[in-house]
């Protein structure tokens, strides 16, 4: 990939959606079933950079999907990187001044 941006242009989407129903818990059916996400594997765009963020749990819950996600990004040379993403301050937080 060199630098280049990777296509199509919601791959991160299509990433998470395909790993939707791996889910702490396992997949729900019924009518507590919904679409959404799972907290393990979400699309996001960080500094203008769209990623998928996966956490480490996805290895332990289910280890092929975690192998479809790592070997998804070494096959078209995405960069991977391990972190520590923090909570976003809330609002009340951010207005609050010091006394």
């Amino acid at each position: 990939m060199a630098g280049r941006t990777f296509r199509p242009s919601d791959w991160a989407e299509r990433l998470a959606g395909a790993m939707s129903c791996f889910r702490p818990g396992g997949a729900r059916g019924g009518i507590g079933a919904y679409i959404g996400y799972s907290p393990l594997c979400v699309p996001r765009v960080i500094n203008g950079i769209k990623c998928v963020i996966v956490n480490e749990e996805l290895k332990k819950l289910e280890p092929m999907a975690w192998d479809f996600v790592m070997n998804f990004a070494r096959d078209n040379e995405l960069q991977v990187a391990e972190a520590c993403l923090l909570p976003e301050p809330s609002a009340a937080m951010a207005k609050k001044t010091p006394d």
